[in-house]
This record gives C-alpha cells, sequence and structure tokens, in this order.
C-alpha cells in the first residue's frame, strides 16, 4: 500500500496567519508522513505537528529563529519506502538549479525544498524529483496558498499540489 505524504513549508506562524486552515489539518492527520521544509517563524506549530501528524521529517529555515534551529536539521533526511528523501529550506536560484542539486544531494531520490513560497515540480539530470509545495499561508506573487500532497509507492512518487480559497489561508478577511 502507498505511503501517503503531507509537504509543507513556509507557515510563517503567527506572522502569516494565526493558524492552519483546517482543511490543511485534516490531510495533516490523514497522512502516514509530514513533511515541512522550514520558516515556521514559531516553534508551536513544531509542538503541534508532532501532536497531530503519525510521522514528522523537517528541517529549519532562514526565518527560524534559535529556537527552532536547535530542534531541527538544516538538512533533514529520511527513506519512505524506497525513496531517499532529503528535506531543506533554500535551493538558490532557480536557473542551474536542477544541476546544483544533483551536486549537492547524490544519493537523493526525493527533495523538498521551500523558501521562494512558489510550487515546483522538476526532475534533474540525474533523475531527482524537486518538489515545492508554495505555503499554506502567504501567496506572494502566486494566485493562490498551497501545499502538496504525495503518494509514494515503491520508488513511484505521484505528487497533488492542493491549492486553498483565500478564505481558508486562516487569515482575517479585509
Amino acid at each position: 500500500m502507498a505511503t501517503r505524504v503531507l509537504l509543507l513549508s513556509d507557515t510563517h506562524l503567527p506572522k502569516r496567519a494565526k493558524m492552519l486552515p483546517e482543511v490543511l489539518w485534516a490531510d495533516i492527520e490523514a497522512a502516514d508522513l509530514v513533511v515541512h521544509a522550514g520558516d515556521w517563524v514559531d516553534a508551536d506549530l513544531l509542538d503541534q505537528l508532532e501532536d497531530r501528524s503519525r510521522r514528522l521529517v523537517a528541517c529549519y529555515g532562514n526565518n527560524d529563529g534559535a529556537a527552532l534551529r536547535s530542534r531541527l536539521p538544516l538538512v533533514a533526511r529520511a527513506v519512505v519506502e524506497e525513496v531517499r528523501l532529503a528535506v531543506v529550506h533554500e535551493t538558490g536560484p532557480a536557473l542551474k538549479r536542477e544541476v546544483r542539486m544533483d551536486m549537492e544531494f547524490p544519493d537523493t531520490d526525493l527533495l523538498v525544498f521551500g523558501h521562494s513560497h512558489i510550487p515546483w515540480d522538476s526532475r534533474t539530470p540525474a533523475g531527482m524529483r524537486l518538489l515545492n509545495p508554495g505555503s499554506p499561508t502567504d501567496r506572494r506573487r502566486q494566485p493562490f496558498c498551497t501545499y502538496m500532497r504525495l503518494e509514494i509507492d515503491g520508488k513511484t512518487i505521484t505528487p497533488d499540489l492542493r491549492r486553498l480559497p483565500p478564505r481558508e489561508t486562516g487569515r482575517p478577511r479585509a
């Protein structure tokens, strides 16, 4: 049976939203694994995800202070089914990202990253999958706030980008 994975990044709580949307919490609780690619901002969300998810793999981001950095690595790693997973917040500019990531993560099948708030799905020349789930709380220049659900079955990775309606982001309405 496939492993259900939920990817999120750049939650920026409580600066960008007071809480995660309920629809996202439902997906978190249904997932076999939750992956967070940094920029939590406040450790309360880390505590909540540890309590409400079956398994959590996460790293810290550039906006995360000492409390989060003391509990999370710069790069998190795990093996999910037959997929070697790495999670990092920043990968640098989009230009030549795939080539750089092949050099930096040679023993990785799936690299999850954040920082840009822009959803991303590509493959490197060596075949590594690169995924950025965007942000569920701060869409920046994107039309929607987003996160991803994945299924991992053996070595097969099937992503599903999820869009959140504006009222579902936890932000106050104007």
